[in-house]
């Protein structure tokens, strides 16, 4: 059975793929949901729906549609100035506020962005057992620190492979399909001297970090280091591209829309 938190995290790990962002900003239920789990009193929707919004401004096109729905722009303030919230909600629903907020200023579509966003889909499409996550490491400085972070790292239960590009602080992580984000974010923040954000690529091909929560994550423990599981097209031949988190067709996520859609205007039609 559905309830807030499932809804809005399969939402927003379908956000985090490009080409699933116009398809969730056109759908009549998903933007009218999303404003109401703003006012939720769970801080793990709060969060979840704020990243959510944050993919979905990555697309251009989709921000004088999401700024003009009704309560969204007044929902953002008012978690702004509320109190008893995290830093990371507080710090992450200001900036999508002010993108909200920004002139616009649409970038050009070119073929070439057009191509890169073809074979990001593809990568993610093919990538049935494994996905790779880039995340940006703060505090990784030494080796000291790398040490650290592999340590972390090896501890969770699905972890498969990692690499590091010390010079740029980042981490390629290549791991099971079922695993959340969050939990390398929280094992690496349990090191008290590391931090951990997503490394995404937006509509212009342009990099930028999603904050990821850290706080009130399982993370599975490991018995011994998990066996290498193939993928089609293995996202490490190509380091320097984020990979987005989770596999997500469109024929699939379309159906999985109606489901959420429906709950929502089921759980809080107004």
């Amino acid at each position: 059975m559905m309830d807030a938190l499932s809804v809005v995290s399969q939402l927003r790990d379908l956000a985090s793929e490009p080409q699933n962002r116009e398809v969730i900003v056109q759908d009549q239920g998903c933007l009218p949901g999303l404003v109401l789990f703003l006012d939720h009193q769970n801080p793990d929707v709060l969060f979840a729906t704020l990243q959510t919004l944050r993919y979905l401004a990555e697309l251009s096109p989709n921000i004088p549609t999401m700024k003009n729905e009704l309560g969204m722009m007044v929902s953002l303030e008012n978690l702004v100035g509320r109190e008893g919230l995290s830093v990371d909600i507080t710090s992450l629903a200001q900036e999508v506020l002010d993108i909200l907020s920004a002139p616009a200023n649409p970038v050009p579509r070119t073929p070439e962005r057009e191509r890169r966003k073809k074979s990001q889909f593809f990568i993610n499409s093919s990538n049935k057992k494994a996905k790779s996550v880039t995340l940006h490491i703060q505090g990784l400085d030494s080796t000291d620190q790398r040490g650290l972070c592999e340590q972390a790292l090896l501890k969770i239960r699905g972890v498969i492979s990692f690499t590091f590009q010390m010079a740029s602080k980042r981490c390629t992580v290549r791991i099971r399909s079922d695993l959340p984000t969050e939990s390398l974010a929280s094992a690496i923040a349990a090191t008290k001297v590391l931090s951990a954000q997503q490394v995404v690529k937006n509509e212009a091909g342009e990099e930028v970090f999603i904050p990821l929560s850290s706080s009130g994550v399982e993370v599975q423990q490991n018995s011994a280091i998990p066996d290498y599981l193939p993928e089609d097209d293995s996202p490490e031949r190509e380091v320097d591209r984020a990979i987005s988190r989770t596999t997500a067709k469109e024929d699939s996520s379309g159906s999985w829309l109606n489901t959420a859609a429906s709950f929502l205007t089921k759980t809080f039609y107004w």
